[in-house]
């Protein structure tokens, strides 16, 4: 309504050979009209609601990264993962992996220090070991 007047205010010229009434209810109209549009043009505002439920950037960064490990495990050859993932992943000891996968201790020992190395190098390939 404010604004409706203003503008009355503003132009009297226009007003003098029109009917003032008519004038002022279309200036209205066009008025809220265009508010209308306005808002339709604008994404919906949200609150920190919406921003608390993104990752952070360290969540991010570690999803990337674990992602990137796995895929470096996943390239390893089939005998190098299992007793890599017996010995570090699941906490096993040397004599309980070699019980699980059948094969000697010393070859859990042996595996284990080639995967390792194997994985070092797939890590470095994809930028991420020093």
């Amino acid at each position: 309504m404010q604004e409706t007047l203003l503008r009355a205010w503003r132009n009297p010229d226009v007003l003098a050979d029109r009917p003032v009434r008519a004038w002022l209810f279309t200036v209205a109209r066009n008025l809220v009209v265009d508010q209308h549009r306005a808002r339709k043009s604008r994404p919906q505002e949200t609150g920190d609601e919406a921003l608390a439920v993104l990752p952070g950037d360290d969540e991010v960064e570690r999803a990337v990264e674990s992602w990137a490990i796995a895929e470096a495990i996943a390239s390893l050859r089939p005998e190098h993962r299992e007793v890599l993932l017996e010995t570090y992943y699941r906490g096993r000891s040397v004599k309980e992996a070699s019980e699980i996968l059948g094969i000697p201790p010393g070859t859990v020992k042996s595996r284990t220090y080639y995967a390792l190395r194997a994985l070092r190098l797939a890590l470095e390939e994809r930028g991420l070991a020093p």
